[in-house]
């Protein structure tokens, strides 16, 4: 299954994308597969999927610096909308770094650039950490405990 939580296989929704085969047809799916990047840890992808106006700002080392700590384990999408220019994307994804669970909650813009849809800004929404203990139920709601999940 696709990490993105789309319940599809992962080669028939993000992989095609971020390996380049496809482009996304609208901001959900560029979202959906810049999150399975952060999973896979391609960082190359995350960097090209930006607005050109905003890589140099998020330089791929930066990147990469942060996907080696984040361990994503949910993805939740709250709200797709649009605007003449842009297209925003509400969502909240859940990561692990060692045991502190953290969501990021953001409604993100999108804009076309050579038509294609890149990642522009988004706006954060303060969500509090979590800090999981060995037999905490694991966040990536596998059933499992967390010890023996992604502890």
């Amino acid at each position: 299954m696709c990490y993105c939580g789309s319940e599809r296989e992962a080669q028939a929704c993000c992989l095609p994308f971020i390996a380049g085969q496809k482009q996304p047809d609208s901001a959900e799916q560029l979202m959906r597969s810049r999150y399975s990047a952060y999973c896979l840890k391609d960082t190359g992808y995350i960097h090209r999927t930006y607005a050109q106006s905003k890589r140099a700002e998020n330089s791929e080392a930066s990147i990469s610096a942060f996907a080696e700590h984040a361990t994503f384990v949910g993805l939740e999408v709250i709200q797709c909308s649009e605007s003449p220019e842009h297209q925003f994307v509400e969502f909240k994804a859940t990561y692990l770094d060692g045991s502190t669970c953290i969501t990021m909650h953001e409604r993100s813009r999108f804009l076309r650039e050579d038509d294609q849809w890149r990642y522009l800004d988004g706006e954060l929404f303060a969500c509090p950490e979590k800090k999981i203990s060995r037999n905490d139920p694991c966040p990536c709601q596998s059933g499992k405990k967390f010890k023996k999940c992604h502890g």
